[in-house]
């Protein structure tokens, strides 16, 4: 009986520390997690991926309240990308499964290798103030932006975020906070279809994500704070080193 609560225990604390980064990032800490799982209970990449989605469901519903209320989100953009965005999550989800995990695996670390070193990239023509009013994005935009965010949340769980928080930063001049935001709008219903594609699939270990969901919607909100006392570069720069540093866990971990 003991062996359980102590399980449970530590996947709460870390839940409430993935939670943490999570908020700071605007990543809802599946990022992490899922190299985390990989080393600490020998997941392969589905069934890590599956787990993390527990988690990261919730924290981004829960990081994104967090960020909307101290940024002028755009919500209708938002709601049009994710249109777009939740169809191509389940569908590029159902494939993910099917995919050999090794290689699903170093694709993903690729990704996250590439998407550090362009998202490194100081952005051009945007100041980074706190009271910078949100761009309008051109509708041709949002289709493509819902299609590719909905492709990598489907495929990766995580990818989503990953493609629109540089895209509004570096295309469109949003600031990083406001772009974070963004990107968890976006994410929270891709996390939720996929999911439900994840666990269809039985790729979900409940044991071990649901003390983790709730480690992190008692911690993600702490990380939202934290991340509007960084500048926007200092932002950047962790957001790359965490895209970075996962992906050599990744990579390491296959070997």
């Amino acid at each position: 009986m003991a062996l359980p609560l102590v399980t449970a225990f530590i996947n709460f604390g870390l839940g409430a520390a993935l939670g943490v980064a999570g908020g700071l990032l605007g990543i809802g800490g599946g990022l992490i997690a899922i190299p985390v799982l990989g080393y600490l209970y020998g997941m392969d990449q589905h069934l890590a991926q599956g787990t993390a989605l527990v988690m990261i469901a919730p924290n981004v519903l829960l990081g994104f309240w967090r960020y909307h209320q101290r940024n002028r989100i755009d919500l209708r953009s938002a709601a049009s990308i994710a249109v777009f965005s939740m169809v191509t999550t389940y569908l590029a989800a159902r494939l993910a499964t099917g995919i050999d995990a090794g290689h699903l695996r170093i694709a993903f670390a690729v990704f996250l290798i590439l998407l550090a070193l362009y998202f490194g990239r100081r952005p051009k023509g945007t100041t980074g103030t706190v009271d910078a009013p949100a761009k309008p994005m051109p509708r041709a935009a949002l289709p493509v932006l819902g299609v590719f965010s909905g492709a990598m949340s489907g495929i990766f769980t995580v990818g989503g975020g990953l493609i629109v928080v540089p895209a509004l930063v570096s295309l469109f001049g949003e600031k990083q906070t406001r772009a974070q935001g963004m990107g968890l709008a976006l994410a929270a219903p891709g996390a939720l279809i996929a999911l439900v594609a994840y666990a269809q699939g039985g790729h979900v270990d409940w044991r071990v994500g649901l003390p983790m969901a709730v480690g992190g919607v008692l911690s993600v909100s702490w990380g939202v704070a934290l991340a509007h006392r960084f500048s926007p570069a200092r932002l950047r720069m962790c957001f790359s080193v965490v895209l970075l540093g996962t992906a050599v866990m990744m990579l390491v971990a296959g070997r």
